[in-house]
């Protein structure tokens, strides 16, 4: 209990299972809560549970894609709870993944890129300069054993996720300096609202856990722990890295 103790955490994406999972954890660890989404009913549904928990939370609608939106964000974190210390950049869509390359469209791609990763570029420079009042921060960029390793089909998806790989690094790099840290979250199989909804979904949750050593997908839990670890001061030497949660799929 209180391992985020006086921490402000901004999570994004929390009409999806891991963000919402992320929430519930950090509130119950002791932390101020501003959780994100486009989806207002699902929002409140989250931050109902969370009080009645006895934990503190806001929520704010939110386009990730947007800089507008961002800074109603950051502005509604620092009115309500006077800081920003954490952010969970957990927003992310999949995009029609059934198909050929060939069939994809540029409009697709933008749209999935302009979630997963501009999403993730405008969070980080919109919280860089609140939680360099503070003298430090913690920033946690959630990619994708796709951001690693690939796959068929999907490829905005895996590129989004290799790009929130490499500018976390970009970042980390850049904001050492100032003491804030950047590291990225790369779970394998989740079952997700966001995984079940795909096309063929059975057959994509198969071929997935036929490849991951530990048989089985990840809990929701499971991943959020290692969201809360670097969220936390116990990673207080962790910047850079990439935490893969992932039963053992990349060590093939």
């Amino acid at each position: 209990m209180n391992r985020l103790e006086n921490k402000v955490a901004i999570i994004t994406g929390l009409a999806g299972g891991m963000g919402a999972t992320e929430a519930k954890l950090f509130a119950k660890e002791g932390a101020k809560v501003i959780i994100t989404d486009i989806q207002e009913e699902k929002l409140k549904s989250v931050a109902a549970e969370i009080k009645a928990n006895g934990g503190v939370v806001e929520y704010v609608v939110h386009d990730v894609s947007s800089e507008e939106s961002w800074k109603t964000v950051a502005q509604k974190a620092e009115t309500a709870f006077g800081k920003i210390d954490v952010l969970v950049n957990n927003a992310g869509i999949l995009g029609d993944i059934m198909g050929s390359l060939e069939e994809r469209t540029v409009e697709e791609f933008n749209k999935v890129l302009s979630v997963n990763l501009l999403g993730q570029f405008i969070g980080v420079k919109t919280v860089v300069p609140y939680m360099k009042k503070e003298g430090a921060g913690s920033i946690i960029n959630i990619s994708s054993v796709g951001g690693i390793i690939g796959g068929g089909n999907g490829t905005a998806y895996t590129a989004s996720k290799g790009g929130s790989r490499i500018y976390s690094k970009g970042a980390t790099v850049e904001l050492a300096k100032d003491n804030i840290r950047v590291n990225s979250v790369h779970p394998g199989y989740v079952e997700t609202p966001m995984t079940t909804q795909m096309k063929g979904s059975d057959d994509f949750k198969m071929n997935s856990l036929s490849g991951t050593p530990l048989g089985r997908g990840a809990k929701l839990e499971e991943i959020a722990y290692g969201v809360l670890f670097l969220a936390s001061d116990e990673s207080s030497y962790m910047t850079g890295s990439e935490l893969v949660i992932d039963g053992g799929l990349t060590a093939l």
